[in-house]
């Protein structure tokens, strides 16, 4: 697989007319959004000084003219930017992966199963509106995988009755197989509760959420720190979570700086990377020809992608039995 250094090679020397046309393209986006944004702002104060002399800022109408200029303004930028995505995608995000790996399948507009985000048993609520994009399917030194950009919410209802929605998890979650079939669950999770509350009272909070079973101590402080674990042989979450692997699942949370969820369950590993946002996006008020923008694509890629070699999945530490 290709460094970081190989791929932002890459990115500015074989893909720089495709970035060039695109950063052109951005611009024009840009002065449109500025141009109908000032005619939006200039009705919309109109509709304001009309209103306040006639009804009251705080008359339903008004309110009613609100949300109807949040809801135009969302309509026209997804319009005025929805071929420019495509064609980044397109021009830009589908070379990188190859340059990758060849054989690695992209598709933009299909994601992750929820059967397999669910069967990853790394969160508990229920789901009721799933969506995604940005699949990609493949095998890195032999070891099958499959992620993608995920958004998951939940709904509930608020004192008034209406729908409020929440989101259980957004980001990238990805699924490669392990070489070993388990009998047991083991889910890591992010240590939240000793981060807040320290040793003491966050292990107690830890020890009382039932539905994740057992709590699992291991001998790596560190490791311990950063994450939680729970499961219902202890065992067998020791011998996957050798001090080697723990080590390299610390390494890799301290590169990516997003909260990191981890199960083995049914023979796969399930790995969300919770980014709060769709990862494979074009930058539209950011140029496409500045490095850190480029480098956000380039390391994404490679840290997701790198994930195989980072945890040694393609090592065949056990047999499947």
């Amino acid at each position: 697989m290709k460094s970081t250094s190989e791929l932002t090679d890459f990115y500015y020397k074989e893909l720089y007319p495709s970035i060039n046309e695109l950063e052109e393209t951005r611009k024009q986006i840009i002065s449109q959004l500025k141009f109908y944004g000032g005619m939006g702002i200039v009705a919309f104060a109109l509709a304001v000084l009309w209103m306040g002399k006639n009804f009251g800022l705080l008359h339903p109408l008004m309110i009613g003219i609100v949300i109807g200029f949040i809801a135009i303004a969302s309509i026209t930028y997804r319009f005025m930017t929805n071929g420019y995505a495509k064609d980044f995608k397109a021009k830009i995000i589908t070379p990188l992966i190859h340059a990758i790996d060849p054989h690695l399948l992209y598709n933009p507009d299909f994601m992750i199963s929820q059967h397999l985000f669910e069967r990853s048993d790394l969160f508990k609520h229920s789901i009721d509106r799933y969506s995604g994009n940005d699949y990609v399917k493949g095998s890195i030194d032999g070891v099958p995988l499959e992620f993608s950009d995920v958004h998951a919410e939940y709904q509930t209802k608020n004192s008034k009755g209406n729908s409020e929605w929440h989101t259980l998890f957004r980001g990238l979650f990805l699924v490669a197989e392990f070489n070993k079939h388990f009998k047991a669950k083991t889910v890591i999770l992010p240590d939240l509760a000793e981060k807040t509350f320290g040793n003491l009272i966050g292990g107690w909070l830890q020890s009382m959420n039932m539905s994740r079973g057992k709590v699992i101590q291991l001998d790596d402080p560190l490791f311990e720190k950063h994450f939680v674990v729970y499961g219902n042989d202890p065992i067998e979450a020791r011998y996957i979570l050798s001090h080697s692997m723990m080590k390299r699942i610390v390494d890799f949370q301290k590169k990516i700086s997003h909260p990191l969820f981890i199960s083995f369950v049914h023979n796969h590993i399930h790995v969300g990377i919770g980014t709060g946002k769709d990862l494979f996006e074009p930058a539209v008020f950011t140029s496409l020809l500045d490095y850190k923008q480029a480098m956000e694509y380039v390391n994404t890629l490679q840290n997701t992608i790198g994930l195989v070699e980072e945890l040694k999945l393609n090592e065949k530490l056990w047999s499947k039995v």
